[in-house]
């Protein structure tokens, strides 16, 4: 008899890890959080050791028809320290890995890691070692993140309490749309080698998708305002995505408001030409690399006034599921529709 094969599609990326991480025991004790979370946790005594892992692969999360070397280095780095800022935890190394084929030259490694340099300046962490190999074809990047938490500041999705106020940094979907210029940009030259990219009105936008920002600043003036957020999340799925992670690792459910959701100008009127709703960018898109987080009613008061903090709705009982309140006054059931690896019906 012939043993049943599942697709790996049929689950899902989110599907996938579930499903491993219900065989992956923790055999030590130090081992205090493992699979499900944006890092794991292991006990060092006073404080956490925080420990998170990314992999970025040619043709899948980048094109190197319009990514330079150096953002990919630097994007490398900073989408694994966002996974070390989501616990409150403050990164202190990294080590990268890759795999290139011979079509690449010690010159382009040299631009990939001048990236890599530049974001370790930028967020104070230190490159100590990694592992650098052929590849069969394409650029292949594996980069492991250290940090380091104190015991009662760590956070993980799964602390939020009924009406706790969701909160979310900077503004959403700009990276997804900065994305589809590029495609479209790609697609043009292709078309004609002689027209060059007209990319100088998406400066933004494009910037966000090629050289994202881990919010590390936020995590240090929650620190000094003395606010410790329920649970957190970055923002690398689409805001859909991420909201049910919350929403089943507090075992709530979660409301936001369409009119409340940060939108940068320059993302309403790319989403406008392109034919995309920026909402829908905002929830589905992905890439942002902000951070999701919920704290306690009283501590609205301490951020009320922060400029890159917004307040988006609040956790609700579970029953009422994860929904929107649109412009319109209407409540819609959110779809977590965030960009699936695997899924082969997706372009």
């Amino acid at each position: 008899m012939t043993e049943k094969r599942t697709e790996i599609n049929e689950l899902g990326e989110f599907g996938l890890i579930d499903r491993i991480s219900k065989t992956a025991e923790l055999q030590n004790p130090e081992s205090t959080l493992g699979i499900g979370d944006d890092a794991a946790l292991v006990d060092a005594g006073d404080h956490y050791i925080v420990l998170s892992s990314d992999m970025l692969l040619e043709g899948i999360h980048f094109d190197l028809a319009y990514v330079p070397l150096q953002h990919l280095g630097y994007k490398a780095v900073a989408i694994n320290v966002s996974d070390i800022a989501a616990m409150n935890a403050f990164p202190k190394q990294v080590m990268v890995n890759i795999g290139m084929s011979n079509r690449f030259s010690v010159e382009a490694v040299e631009a990939f890691y001048q990236g890599v340099k530049a974001a370790c300046e930028n967020f104070k962490v230190d490159l100590i070692g990694g592992d650098t190999n052929a590849s069969g074809s394409g650029f292949v990047i594996s980069v492991t993140a250290v940090g380091k938490a104190k015991k009662d500041r760590v956070v993980k999705r799964s602390g939020a309490r009924d009406k706790d106020i969701i909160c979310v940094t900077g503004d959403l979907g700009g990276a997804y749309l900065g994305l589809q210029v590029l495609e479209r940009e790609k697609q043009v030259f292709l078309a004609n080698p002689g027209m060059q990219p007209q990319l100088e009105k998406y400066d933004y936008i494009v910037g966000r998708q090629l050289r994202p920002k881990a919010r590390m600043d936020i995590i240090h003036e929650l620190a000094e305002l003395g606010v410790v957020p329920t649970s957190m999340i970055d923002v690398s799925d689409g805001l859909g995505s991420e909201l049910f992670h919350l929403s089943k690792g507090s075992g709530l459910g979660t409301q936001v408001f369409e009119d409340k959701l940060p939108l940068d100008q320059q993302t309403y009127d790319t989403g406008y030409e392109l034919g995309i709703d920026a909402t829908t960018a905002a929830l589905n898109g992905g890439e942002d690399y902000e951070l999701l987080f919920t704290i306690r009613q009283q501590d609205h008061e301490k951020l009320k006034l922060h400029a890159d903090i917004h307040f988006i709705g609040h956790m609700q009982n579970i029953k009422e599921g994860n929904t929107m309140v649109t412009k319109g006054g209407n409540v819609i059931p959110i779809q977590a529709q965030g960009w699936d690896h695997y899924d082969t019906k997706r372009g």
